[in-house]
């Protein structure tokens, strides 16, 4: 099912019934799509972030190994070059 922000404020009820069957729901705006709603359960196109990439990229650096002191060293005062 399609529907504009319009349609979203003033046919709650039949999107949510369009939900109910299992349907999507593609937001326009001006023509253009802007989010798909999709039924609670549905399969989700997201990926989990552990299946990132990026994630764990500084597993091995040896100065964040302890996290804490690595955000203590990052908070600490800078001293004035004054």
């Amino acid at each position: 099912m399609k529907a504009s922000i319009l349609d979203l404020r003033r046919r709650m009820g039949e999107i949510q019934r369009a939900l109910d069957r299992g349907e999507a729901v593609t937001l326009l705006r001006r023509g253009k799509i802007i989010a798909v709603i999709q039924p609670a359960g549905a399969a989700s196109s997201v990926t989990p972030v552990a299946g990132h990439e990026a994630f764990g990229m500084w597993r091995d650096r040896p100065d964040l190994k302890d996290v804490g002191a690595a955000m203590d060293k990052l908070r600490k005062a800078r001293p004035h070059a004054f």
